[in-house]
C-alpha cells in the first residue's frame, strides 16, 4: 500500500508540474519565459534569426547561440545583428521558433 501511494503522489506532482503544458501541447499557447540575448545574424530569406541567449527554461535549453525560425517573418525587419533582445521561443510545428522578440 506504501509504494502504490508514493507512486500516485509522484504522478499526481508530475501532473501539476508547471512544465506539464510545455510537453501537453506543442506550440500551443502559455506562458513563456522572457529570455535575454544579442542577435548575431538575421536572414531574411529564411525567416530566421540567429540569437546567443541565456537559457530558456521552457525548452530546456542552456545558454548558447542558436538559430530560430521567426513566428513572423516581419520580425527579420526589426532586428539586426548586435542588437541586445529580450524574446520569447517555444517549439512551433517541431521548430525552435521565437515568437516575440524586442530590442533592449
Amino acid at each position: 500500500m506504501r509504494k502504490f501511494l508514493s507512486v500516485a503522489i509522484f504522478a499526481a506532482s508530475i501532473a501539476i508540474s508547471p512544465m506539464a503544458p510545455a510537453f501537453a501541447h506543442e506550440g500551443g499557447t502559455h506562458n513563456l519565459p522572457v529570455v535575454s540575448g544579442k542577435v548575431t545574424k538575421v536572414d531574411e530569406a529564411a525567416g530566421k534569426i540567429t540569437i546567443a541567449h541565456e537559457a530558456i527554461p521552457n525548452l530546456n535549453m542552456d545558454a548558447m547561440t542558436m538559430v530560430f525560425k521567426a513566428v513572423d517573418p516581419a520580425m527579420t525587419h526589426a532586428v539586426k545583428p548586435g542588437d541586445a533582445v529580450q524574446f520569447t521561443a517555444d517549439r512551433v510545428n517541431g521548430q525552435l521558433t521565437v515568437t516575440e522578440i524586442e530590442k533592449k
